[in-house]
């Protein structure tokens, strides 16, 4: 199986041995799912496809679970200080020396990774470059730094909320997020009615513990752990009950049903637009909710949701649109 993304072409074409490597923050890419080492990632779809090939994959969450591998490649993200908090991570979790490679696109800002290195005290050498996309090499040491210092938190709508460089909106309340939690006040019923409610993409969990100051029974789901970590974070931080679990979309839940699932789903996937996870949360929701259940569903204006709304539902209505963003609310009959 060859390479399928331009950064995996490029260590492909390496002639170093990766056996018993670890992969950091991988793309979905045959070549590495089907290959050698284990990985560590955030996104719960990319640890269930490498698990599929049985192969050894885990959350940065899973305290302990990588070892003492021979190296590891860190896959660099779009977002600069997430790449930070990965090295931060490596240097924590992995013993001084291991060899660390980091791949990325130039588009993606590997070129800073010289910055990075050199302001926390490691060297760095450049081993190769092709398909617009850099890889360098250095070796892990004791920088000092807890990576858990990049864990931070303000608050919004009366709630503390947890904040992390990998989660959606990172240290602000998304105006979408306001829009939908405006409706939900007059449209979802308060603590007299308290419900089984499904927080679908939950990111710092501001939707997840607003519903549980009003009652309701909250599970939140979300594909990034990172979202998951700091839902969890802030139901504690304020004190809510409330369950948060990693999945792709539904696919943890089973069969569970629910009386109102909510949700301000993501469509950015590093630079490209994905509606993928929001097409089949909108065409599966009918399977998760009672009958009568009802879906409040926030996005920004462009995106074509109405056709997936009509032919999932039947019907819906637009119950706010502020020309930026709309609130759509579902019935299932």
């Amino acid at each position: 199986m060859s390479a399928q993304t331009p950064v995996c072409q490029l260590l492909e074409r390496q002639d170093g041995d990766y056996r018993g490597w670890l992969w950091v923050a991988p793309p979905r890419d045959a070549w590495l799912e089907q290959g050698q080492g284990s990985a560590v990632s955030a996104n719960h779809g990319v640890l269930q496809a490498w698990r599929e090939h049985g192969r050894a994959a885990c959350s940065p969450f899973d305290a302990g679970a990588v070892g003492e591998p021979p190296g590891a490649v860190l896959f660099w993200p779009k977002a600069h200080a997430l790449g930070e908090w990965w090295l931060l991570w490596l240097c924590a979790n992995l013993p001084s020396g291991t060899r660390l490679q980091l791949v990325g696109e130039n588009q993606g800002g590997i070129k800073r990774v010289l910055k990075v290195l050199a302001a926390l005290g490691l060297g760095c050498r450049k081993i190769d470059s092709a398909r617009r996309c850099i890889l360098f090499e250095t070796r892990l040491g004791d920088v000092g730094i807890d990576p858990d210092a990049a864990w931070a938190t303000f608050e919004a709508e009366g709630l503390v909320l947890a904040t992390h460089p990998g989660v959606f909106g990172h240290g602000k309340l998304d105006a979408g997020t306001k829009l939908l939690l405006e409706r939900l006040e007059a449209g979802l019923p308060g603590p007299d009615r308290a419900r089984d409610v499904l927080d679908m993409g939950c990111g710092d969990g501001i939707l997840a513990a607003w519903l549980a100051r009003r009652g309701h029974a909250v599970t939140a789901v979300d594909v990034n752990a990172f979202a998951v970590e700091a839902t969890r974070r802030t139901l504690a931080a304020n004190g809510l009950e409330g369950q948060a679990v990693a999945s792709d979309v539904y696919s943890a839940l089973g069969d569970r049903r629910f009386a109102a699932i909510v949700s301000n789903p993501p469509f950015h996937q590093e630079r490209s637009i994905d509606y993928g996870p929001a097409g089949r949360l909108i065409r599966e929701a009918p399977a998760h909710l009672q009958p009568g259940g009802d879906l409040w569903l926030v996005a920004n204006a462009f995106l074509p949701y109405p056709d997936l709304l009509e032919s999932a539902f039947g019907g819906f209505q637009i119950v706010a649109d502020d020309r930026r963003f709309r609130v759509y609310h579902a019935l299932r009959r």
